[in-house]
């Protein structure tokens, strides 16, 4: 099993929904807001204003998704939220060792059943 974890652009969250939960097997997402800011080398802020406040509103989406749809999922998220530009966000993957569904009380791979 593999966790995909994606910064994006709040804009970009109904669409990309739309075609995960398109994709053939997507086992679901979380969504929460986040907070960002550039790398200090690609942005310098001006003030200590624009310092303070130099944060732009994110969303993170955190998927844990089985082996096998993991470059579909992470290949969909980068194909739709990308635009071509600095805060574009961030996609990556983690392995992921053992995962407990608590509905279930059953550790192992994703099963709707």
């Amino acid at each position: 099993m593999k966790e995909i974890k994606a910064i994006i652009r709040p804009s970009k969250l109904p669409t990309l929904r739309e075609k995960l939960r398109s994709l053939p097997g997507f086992p679901g997402m979380t969504v929460s807001k986040a907070e960002g800011c550039s790398a200090p080398s690609l942005h310098t802020p001006n003030n200590l204003k624009e310092e303070l406040t130099d944060y732009t509103p994110k969303v993170r989406i955190e998927i844990v998704s089985p082996d096998e749809l993991c470059d579909s999922i992470v290949d969909l998220i980068v194909h739709t939220a990308q635009i071509g530009q600095i805060g574009d966000g961030l996609v990556w993957v983690t392995d992921i060792t053992r995962a407990v569904f608590l509905y279930k009380s059953v550790a192992g791979p994703i099963d709707r059943s």
